[in-house]
């Protein structure tokens, strides 16, 4: 089974303010169970959009363990003053390659 990477595209208005944020928050994600990676990336054509690629040994890892998780909660405190509009998250595995 291949790992499952969660995408969340999120749109930021202070983009200083949010990638500190990340970076506060990496600890967070990487301690969670079935974290496998945390990444960050800035949408070159629209600079206040980010995507956060989180790959996750199961989709159950992220939807239901760091959900519930201190973490989490955590990380939202950090990171949604900075949301211009609520992310969007979805979720991808390989199936070739």
């Amino acid at each position: 089974m291949s790992p499952v990477v969660e995408v969340a595209e999120i749109k930021v208005n202070d983009p200083a303010g949010f990638e500190a944020a990340v970076v506060a928050a990496r600890p967070w994600f990487l301690a969670a169970e079935g974290c496998l990676d945390l990444a960050l990336h800035r949408v070159v054509e629209t600079p206040d959009t980010y995507r956060l690629l989180v790959k996750w040994r199961r989709i159950e890892d992220h939807m239901v363990a760091f959900r519930a998780s201190e973490g989490f909660q955590k990380w939202r405190a950090l990171a949604s003053p900075y949301f211009a509009a609520p992310p969007v998250v979805t979720h991808s595995a390989a199936i070739c390659l």
